[in-house]
């Protein structure tokens, strides 16, 4: 509402510089994590298919990214697809699979991911994606591996419960393996087991 003001006066450029200034004068903040949520309410809400509300949720995103590398946020999180999102109707999942995989590729090709040295990483189950999809995420990772300089962290198919879950059966096979003893076993090892380590 405010910006559609702004803009019928010819103004929003001196909202936006004002904006930026006001953010950038205090402390940042070195990671940021957004829940992608509300996409299908906001499709409802204007009597459109969820999968609209998909799109211009992911859209979006891609103008939030852009700000938080322009501020210099060093780490982002993205919780684009739970598990629990996984049992919703299968066209409207088939449709974020082929949006996830658009935008994987999008961003394998971005000029402003090479250039900031953005390294992504895929956290999740990556097992319950479509091949393809996966095959996409695990191309992006590769390519931007050996970046360090910014992080962008996709939650895609990730469950909270399920990466705890994975990561005690992943300290259990090192201590059933005789890699580790119980006695060992501490936060450390634990966080060393989580989707993020690394």
């Amino acid at each position: 509402m405010l910006r559609t003001i702004f803009q019928m006066f010819g103004v929003y450029w001196m909202y936006e510089r004002w904006l930026q200034h006001t953010v950038s004068s205090k402390p940042m903040p070195q990671h940021i994590a957004l829940i992608l949520d509300g996409n299908r309410r906001w499709a409802r809400s204007r009597g459109w298919p969820p999968w609209r509300g998909h799109i211009a949720g992911a859209d979006k995103v891609e103008e939030i990214l852009d700000w938080l590398l322009d501020l210099g946020i060093k780490t982002v999180t993205l919780y684009v697809l739970s598990t629990e999102n996984l049992r919703r109707p299968p066209e409207e999942v088939n449709e974020i699979f082929r949006l996830i995989k658009e935008k994987a590729e999008k961003l394998l090709k971005s000029q402003k991911i090479h250039r900031n040295k953005v390294k992504v990483k895929v956290i999740g189950s990556k097992e319950l994606l479509l091949r393809d999809v996966a095959e996409a995420l695990e191309k992006l990772e590769e390519a931007t591996k050996n970046y360090d300089r910014y992080f962008l962290n996709l939650a895609v198919a990730y469950g909270g419960r399920r990466e705890i879950l994975d990561a005690v059966r992943a300290v259990a096979a090192e201590v059933e393996r005789g890699n580790l003893s119980v006695d060992q076993i501490n936060e450390e090892v634990f966080e060393a087991h989580l989707y993020t380590n690394g």
